[in-house]
């Protein structure tokens, strides 16, 4: 029975090392950093962004400033009137958080600006670590840049300065 279990093995032990898979790390966010039309891209969605934002905090403003001058007349109004301003305020911030909304949502202007600009970057990225993978022989490539489960790498399986020179 000794036998037959070391027999198996070895033939398994023998099956692992002849089918062994090659493996490389490649630091996507090294890689896209590396390229001019990515830095551009992001530089521009941050010109955007910070745009949108401003916008969005004078209109935050413009409601504070409601909100304060209503204060100080509220001994003054009637209770028609009172009920009026906050509901005028009260609407004032829904349009606000909805324009927030539209601007920097999960589906809002940002991420479809962020998905038309960066998105062919990508491509181009993981075609050329298909075509590097192909090429090279290469069974996985792990991102290290969010590698979750990766916990050591020898410095030998990062081919992210390969990566680089291939989008270049």
């Amino acid at each position: 029975m000794k036998k037959i279990v070391y027999s198996l093995l070895l033939v398994a032990a023998t099956f692992f090392t002849t089918n062994a898979q090659r493996i490389a790390i490649v630091d996507i966010n090294a890689v896209l950093g590396s390229m001019n039309e990515y830095t551009i891209a992001e530089k521009e969605i941050e010109r955007i962004s910070s745009e949108w934002r401003q916008e969005i905090s004078k209109e935050y403003d413009k409601i504070k400033s409601l909100y304060n001058k209503y204060q100080a007349e509220q001994v003054l109004l009637s209770d028609d009137a009172k009920a009026e301003r906050e509901n005028e305020i009260i609407k004032k911030e829904e349009e606000v958080r909805e324009l927030q909304r539209l601007k920097f949502g999960p589906e809002g202007e940002l991420f479809k600006k962020r998905q038309q600009m960066v998105a062919p970057i990508q491509d181009k990225v993981f075609t050329a670590i298909q075509d590097y993978a192909a090429d090279r022989g290469y069974d996985l490539i792990f991102d290290k840049a969010s590698a979750t489960g990766l916990l050591f790498t020898a410095p030998e399986y990062d081919k992210t300065e390969d990566i680089i020179n291939k989008v270049k």
